[in-house]
C-alpha cells in the first residue's frame, strides 16, 4: 500500500454499528439506499470531497463482505475490524492512516453527506484549525428535563453536530491517547477534553444520520431523486 504524506487526507469511516433499530439483521452500513450500501455512499463522498485514502471500520464478522463493496478503489480503501465502542473503532482506524496530516472521522450512517461539506471541513483544517465540525441550527423547540417536569430552552443556543469531523492528525492522536476510561460520543468532544478548541463550519441537511426506519425511507426518496 502506498504511504501517505503530510499533505494527504485520510478518512476513517465508522461502520461497525448494527441495524437492529432499523429492523434489519445485517449491519446498518451494509443496508442499501437506492441499490447502494450506505458505507459505499459514505466512502464515495469522502473521495469526492478530497480524501486521499479511506479506512472503513467494519463489524469483525463482516470485514470480507465489506471489502467487496469497493471494487473500483483498490488500495485506496482499507477495511478493518472495529472495536467495542465508537471511540475504539476510531482509535483502530488511526493506526492505519500512516503519515497523513489531516484525518476525517465520518459516520457511515450519514451516507448522503454532500462532498462540498467534506471539502469545507478539510479546508478549515488546512487553514490552521486543529479540530473542525460541521453543524446546522436546531429547528425544533427544545425542553430540558427537570425532575418531574420540563422547561423550555432557547434553541438558538444549540447546534446539531454532523460528520465528517476533521482534525490535524497529531491532535486526534493526542486526544485518543488521553481518553482514559471515559466514553465520548464524538471525537470533537474528546479534543475539547484536552483543551483543543473546536471550530464549526456550516453543515447541510443532507448529512442527516440514519437512525430510525423513517430516516431510511427519506434517504431512499432523496437518493432516487438524485439518480
Amino acid at each position: 500500500m502506498n504511504s501517505l504524506g503530510p499533505e494527504d487526507v485520510a478518512a476513517i469511516v465508522v461502520a461497525a454499528g448494527s441495524g437492529v433499530r432499523l429492523g434489519r439483521e445485517l449491519p446498518k452500513a451494509a443496508i442499501e439506499i437506492a441499490g447502494v450500501p450506505m458505507v459505499t455512499r459514505a466512502v464515495q463522498a469522502m473521495f469526492s470531497g478530497g480524501a486521499t485514502r479511506v479506512i472503513v471500520v467494519a463489524p469483525e464478522a463482516w470485514v470480507e463482505r465489506f471489502e467487496q463493496f469497493f471494487p473500483t478503489y483498490g488500495e485506496r480503501v482499507s477495511v478493518i475490524p472495529g472495536g467495542l465502542l465508537r471511540q475504539d473503532s476510531v482509535r483502530l482506524g488511526l493506526e492505519h492512516i500512516g503519515e497523513a496530516g489531516i484525518v476525517l472521522v465520518h459516520d457511515a450512517a450519514r451516507p448522503l453527506v454532500p462532498p462540498f461539506i467534506v471539502d469545507r471541513v478539510i479546508e478549515a483544517v488546512r487553514d490552521g484549525d486543529p479540530a473542525v465540525i460541521p453543524v446546522v441550527a436546531e429547528a425544533d423547540s427544545l425542553r430540558r428535563i427537570r425532575r418531574s417536569w420540563t422547561v423550555a430552552v432557547d434553541r438558538s443556543t444549540f447546534l446539531r453536530v454532523q460528520t465528517p469531523q476533521g482534525f490535524e492528525a497529531d491532535t486526534l492522536r493526542k486526544a485518543h491517547e488521553n481518553v482514559g476510561d471515559k466514553e465520548y460520543t464524538d471525537d470533537a468532544t474528546m479534543c475539547e477534553a484536552i483543551d483543543i478548541p473546536v471550530v464549526t463550519v456550516p453543515g447541510d441537511s443532507l448529512a442527516f444520520k440514519i437512525t430510525e426506519p423513517m430516516d431510511l425511507v427519506l434517504a431512499e426518496v432523496i437518493a432516487r431523486g438524485e439518480s
